[in-house]
C-alpha cells in the first residue's frame, strides 16, 4: 500500500516579516532623529555666518549703514572688494600671513615628526617621560613667554621680522604635533622596522623611505590644524612686528579703523572674504586626507 507524502511547509525565510517589524525598520529611532537635528543645527551655526559675511561684502555702503544689518542685500556690488585693497595693503598681508604659516609649519612637521619618531620608534631611556614634558606643553599659556621673547630679540636683533613670529608660533605648536606624530608610529606595526633593519637600512633611511610616507595623512592632519591658528595669529604679529611692511591679515585689517573709530564694514566685510578664502579652499581639497589622518592613529593612543 503506497503512502503520501505530506508537503512540507514553507520554509522560514520565506515567511514574510510580522508587521512590527516592518514598522520598526520603517520607523527610525528617536536617537537618530536627535542626532540629525543637532547635525543640522551644527551646520546652520556654522554655515549662517560664512553666509552673511559674503552677502554683507557685496551690499553697498549705504544699505548696510541705513537698512537692516542682517536683511538680504538690495543690490550686489563688488564696490567693497576693490576699497578693500585701495585702504589697506591686503595682498602684502595676505603674502605676509602665507610666508609665516608655511615657514611655521614646515618647522612643526620637521621637528614634530623628528621628535615623534626618536620617542616612539627608536626609544630611549625616559622617553616616556620626554614626551610627558612635551604634552605638557600644551596647557602652558603663550601670553606667559612674550615679554622674555620681546626682549630676547631685541637682544639678537630679531624684532620686526618673520623669524620673529615663526620661532614662537612653532615652539608652542610642537607638543599637540608630537602627540599626534608619536600616536600614529605607534600602530605602525614593529614588523615593518624589523624588516627594514634586516635588509640593512638605518634609522635615516627608515625614516625617509617608511615612516614619513605612511605618515602623509597625518602631515596633512598636523598642518591643517596649525595653520588655523598661525593664520589668524594676532597676539605675536601685534608684539613683535614694527612696521607696516611686516604686518600680518589681523594686523592689516586694523587699517579699515579710520578717524574717531569710525569703521568700514562693507570693506572690512570684504577683506575677511579674501582672507579666509584660501583656508577655506585648502579645506575643502584637503578634508578627506585630514579625516584619515585623524582615523589612521591621530586620535589614538
Amino acid at each position: 500500500m503506497t503512502t503520501q507524502t505530506a508537503p512540507a511547509p514553507p520554509t522560514s525565510a520565506a515567511a514574510p516579516a510580522p508587521p512590527a517589524a516592518r514598522r520598526r525598520r520603517r520607523r527610525p529611532s528617536a536617537a537618530r532623529t536627535l542626532t540629525r537635528v543637532l547635525i543640522a543645527l551644527i551646520v546652520v551655526v556654522q554655515v549662517y555666518p560664512l553666509a552673511w559675511l559674503f552677502l554683507t561684502s557685496l551690499r553697498s555702503e549705504h544699505d548696510f549703514a541705513t537698512g537692516d544689518p542682517f536683511a538680504l542685500p538690495k543690490a550686489l556690488t563688488l564696490e567693497n572688494y576693490a576699497r578693500a585693497f585701495e585702504t589697506g595693503d591686503l595682498g602684502k598681508n595676505i603674502l605676509n600671513s602665507f610666508i609665516v604659516t608655511m615657514g611655521a609649519n614646515i618647522l612643526i612637521v620637521l621637528l614634530g615628526m623628528m621628535a615623534a619618531y626618536a620617542i616612539q620608534v627608536l626609544g630611549f631611556r625616559l622617553s616616556r617621560l620626554v614626551r610627558g614634558l612635551f604634552l605638557v606643553g600644551i596647557i602652558v599659556p603663550v601670553q606667559i613667554a612674550l615679554v622674555p621673547l620681546f626682549i630676547d630679540y631685541s637682544t639678537v636683533n630679531l624684532l620686526d621680522t618673520y623669524q620673529a613670529m615663526i620661532i614662537p608660533l612653532a615652539g608652542f605648536a610642537l607638543p599637540l604635533s608630537v602627540y599626534l606624530f608619536s600616536s600614529f608610529f605607534e600602530y605602525i606595526p614593529r614588523e615593518t622596522y624589523e624588516a627594514a633593519s634586516l635588509d640593512g637600512a638605518g634609522p635615516y633611511r627608515i625614516f625617509g623611505l617608511i615612516t614619513l610616507p605612511l605618515s602623509l595623512n597625518t602631515v596633512v592632519t598636523v598642518v591643517l590644524v596649525n595653520s588655523i591658528f598661525i593664520w589668524n595669529d594676532f597676539i605675536f604679529a601685534n608684539t613683535f612686528v614694527l612696521s607696516e611692511e611686516l604686518k600680518t591679515i589681523p594686523l592689516g585689517l586694523q587699517n579699515y579703523i579710520g578717524a574717531m573709530g569710525k569703521v568700514d564694514w562693507t570693506a572690512t566685510f570684504a577683506a575677511v572674504c579674501v582672507t579666509i578664502t584660501p583656508l577655506l579652499l585648502v579645506f575643502l581639497v584637503l578634508n578627506k586626507a585630514m579625516i584619515q589622518g585623524l582615523e589612521s592613529g591621530a586620535t589614538k593612543g
